[in-house]
């Protein structure tokens, strides 16, 4: 029993005081695990969102997150043309040390983005999100120290009683966050936002002792720039800080039009971001119809990691879906986009 308990005791420290939370190398598209003040944020309908990382698969399959999310305006008509009322859902997996440890969580986000000027080139949003979060800890896939045999294989009974306790916890969780865009002309944009996650300092804990999950603030910025008639640049950093943690990403993607089609363009982007002391992370894309993008990054570990890694950091893969307005001549508002 002192085995698993001092081992639950390790993960919840290592988690508590130096990990983080799930996070992705694409986060300019994975807007409401960024910053609850981008619910709503673009033109369009609504906004599907899909994202999967694997991390470190050669260590035991170290990470595997997940997310889908869905976004919206709402009273469209009931506002004022240059402000946004969004709101969203978002649902998201984490399992961690080749699925002993689950993260499962679904948020439910709002956001209003007031318009600065008559024209709707700059705008300032007021975000929040509430979150329903459930851990699980699989006690009858832990390899304890009694079952490791002389032949160096896991096939010795344990006299552990634990070891095929499921462990749950429930908790409930608070994020908050602003943003800001603005723009100078219909073809470029600038923004620049700030969040807080884990608010009310949730307890996350398996066992009586008493672990308090961290508050994450994150800065985000970034914006495009044409370079060209046909290629824009997209810029985009982001950093945050989860009690000794950090975790800053910085770099950009030029986005080259492959068509000269008004009504079904099509997009490819390559770029590349850096982790700062873990990883460069090169990335392409394709967008088609400004409606839909796909996204493939792949981090190259360049941390002290890199012996157990060789050198894979982790595959992410990205979709988002954005409906466009209806009425092709309805007022667009100077969004920007990641």
């Amino acid at each position: 029993m002192r085995k698993i308990l001092t081992l639950i005791l390790c993960i919840l420290l290592a988690k508590d005081f130096y990990g983080q939370d799930p996070n992705f190398s694409q986060f300019f598209v994975s807007p409401l695990t960024l910053n609850p003040a981008l619910t709503g944020k673009f033109n369009g309908g609504y906004r599907i969102a899909g994202n999967y990382r694997n991390q470190w698969p050669t260590i035991s399959n170290a990470f595997k997150t997940g997310t889908a999310s869905i976004d919206l305006p709402i009273l469209t008509n009931r506002i004022s043309e240059i402000d946004r009322w969004g709101v969203g859902v978002l649902a998201l997996t984490d399992k961690s040390g080749n699925g002993i440890l689950n993260n499962n969580y679904l948020s439910l986000s709002t956001a209003y983005h007031k318009g600065l000027d008559e024209d709707g080139y700059h705008q300032l949003g007021v975000g929040f999100q509430g979150t329903y979060a459930q851990s699980r800890l699989d006690g009858t896939k832990l390899n304890l120290g009694d079952e490791l045999d002389a032949n160096g294989t896991w096939t010795s009974p344990t006299q552990d009683p634990l070891n095929n306790v499921v462990f749950n916890k429930n908790y409930f969780d608070l994020a908050a966050g602003i943003f800001y865009n603005g723009a100078t002309s219909d073809w470029n944009n600038f923004y620049f936002g700030i969040s807080m996650y884990h608010i009310n300092k949730p307890k996350e804990s398996f066992t009586d002792a008493l672990f308090y999950l961290n508050p994450r603030v994150t800065v985000q910025a970034g914006g495009y720039f044409p370079l060209s008639e046909t290629a824009n640049l997209h810029l985009s950093a982001m950093h945050s800080n989860q009690a000794s943690a950090r975790n800053t990403v910085a770099g950009g993607a030029v986005e080259f039009l492959l068509n000269q089609d008004e009504y079904a363009p099509v997009s490819m982007y390559a770029g590349a971001w850096l982790r700062l002391k873990d990883a460069v992370i090169p990335y392409v894309g394709l967008e088609i119809n400004n409606e839909w993008r796909f996204g493939l990054s792949y981090d190259v570990n360049t941390s002290s990691l890199k012996p157990a890694s060789n050198t894979r950091g982790g595959i992410e893969l990205s979709l988002i879906y954005t409906r466009q307005p209806r009425d092709p001549n309805a007022r667009k508002l100077n969004c920007p986009k990641f």
